[in-house]
């Protein structure tokens, strides 16, 4: 959903992008370095979320229609209340799509799994239907105060809720399905519920929030948390391979970029496997599915891993510098823009780099982005197994094929490259004090 101009959601945008006619969504609030370092200090409340494809599955055999297309275990160990990361595969063990499926009593519900699960529905043999969703607010709040604004906004105390766990609370007098998950990836809640009392809801926490120094989250900003998260993410860090996988339509169209940057070669280049993005893990071989026979045949190969990249400050200076050098200089490509993938206002190319050492490409990367809570320049790679050691050095290609490239001097750090105390997936948060009345 999108905003009114008299949305709530809207009471701290400096920028405001419009959406159609009459709907808006704030693009940036007090900035960049005050919005995103907020989710390391403080905690920022989003709104970008919103524009997620959400779409309910259900019916007597949604639970082996699941398990058919998706790489996961058993989804019939599902219970209500928990959420799972779940991944589609094509035939070539390609990723074309993947997100996250909450459990209800009576149905399913997958956000960025559609369209393509949609489809899947659709040609499906088994007894199991799909429905679009409309109708649901999505907002996420990060950050060390995280849980201490949600329990003063809900007047409850949710310290029981694990990582990956959702249940139902109350805030300004709505039912609200809270749900322990973000991708900043320190400790964080998504919260949902009907598009009607989105700005009530909203306006609620903003208020709770204001004694913790929280931040409104620009849209423009948010994708910016992914690479040092270490949470790789469509159309940042790799793109699906939709029309090869017969999936076509204007609905695809819409979820596809334009490829740039000194990739391999070709198409290919943009794709990815579990293994690539180190999410083999999610994939459990005891039943059939779609792609089981190729990801079996690849986790017997040479493998990727996913890895931070730290670049050098100093090549990454020249590659500014290149751009206020006259003309007799050609500049290489922009790099002082905040990130790859998006700019303020509209989509830009995916932007994916060869990784090199001694002249070897051992690898791609991707989801270049400007750390303000770091001051580092970082991007998440895919690079061959023996490689992807903490120190090793390497080279980026910056530059389109054709046009002035630079070698970047880069360095693999940890990964994720933001694992300090309020790392969500292990923070236990016993040690924040309890909300009480």
């Amino acid at each position: 959903m999108n905003f009114s101009i008299n949305s709530p959601v809207l009471q701290d945008a400096f920028y405001i992008q419009r959406f159609g006619t009459d709907d808006f969504m704030p693009a940036v609030c007090t900035g960049p370095e005050d919005e995103l370092t907020a989710a390391r200090k403080t905690a920022w409340l989003g709104c970008q979320l919103n524009i997620s494809p959400v779409y309910d599955v259900y019916g007597s055999e949604a639970i082996e229609f699941l398990n058919w297309v998706c790489v996961n275990r058993d989804f019939a160990k599902m219970t209500d209340g928990s959420s799972r990361h779940a991944i589609i595969c094509n035939e070539k063990g390609q990723m074309v799509s993947e997100g996250v499926i909450l459990k209800f009593a009576d149905h399913f519900r997958t956000y960025w799994l559609a369209p393509v699960i949609a489809t899947l529905v659709d040609r499906s043999e088994f007894d199991v239907q799909g429905s679009w969703v409309f109708d649901e607010y999505f907002f996420q709040i990060d950050g060390p105060k995280s849980l201490e604004v949600m329990e003063k906004a809900s007047n409850t105390n949710i310290h029981d809720l694990k990582f990956a766990q959702n249940k139902d609370i109350q805030i300004a007098g709505h039912k609200v399905r809270i749900h322990r998950l973000g991708m900043s990836g320190a400790l964080a809640y998504e919260f949902h519920g009907p598009s009607s009392e989105a700005d009530d809801v909203y306006a609620a926490v903003r208020e709770a929030g204001r004694e913790f120094e929280i931040r409104a989250l620009g849209c423009v900003h948010y994708c910016m948390n992914h690479t040092p998260g270490g949470y790789p993410n469509q159309h940042i860090h790799y793109s699906f391979p939709f029309s090869e996988s017969g999936y076509d339509g204007p609905e695809y169209n819409a979820m596809t970029h334009n490829h740039l940057g000194s990739c391999l070669g070709d198409d290919e280049s943009y794709y990815v496997t579990p293994f690539d993005v180190s999410w083999d893990y999610l994939i459990n071989y005891d039943h059939e599915f779609i792609g089981k026979e190729a990801l079996q045949k690849l986790a017997s190969e040479p493998r990727s891993l996913c890895v931070t990249l730290e670049w050098n400050a100093d090549d990454v200076g020249d590659i500014i510098a290149s751009r206020s050098k006259g003309d007799s200089v050609t500049p290489f490509d922009r790099i002082d823009n905040l990130r790859d993938g998006t700019d303020p206002g509209h989509w830009t190319d995916l932007t994916v780099d060869k990784v090199i050492i001694g002249g070897t490409v051992i690898g791609r990367t991707s989801g270049r982005v400007h750390d303000y809570y770091y001051k580092k320049t970082l991007s998440l790679a895919f690079i061959k197994e023996e490689y992807a050691k903490e120190g090793t050095d390497v080279i980026v290609l910056w530059g389109t094929p054709g046009t002035p490239q630079k070698e970047v001097h880069a360095t693999v750090a940890r990964f994720p490259y933001y694992n300090e105390e309020y790392r969500n997936e292990t923070f236990e948060v016993s040690a924040i004090p309890q909300f009480t009345e």
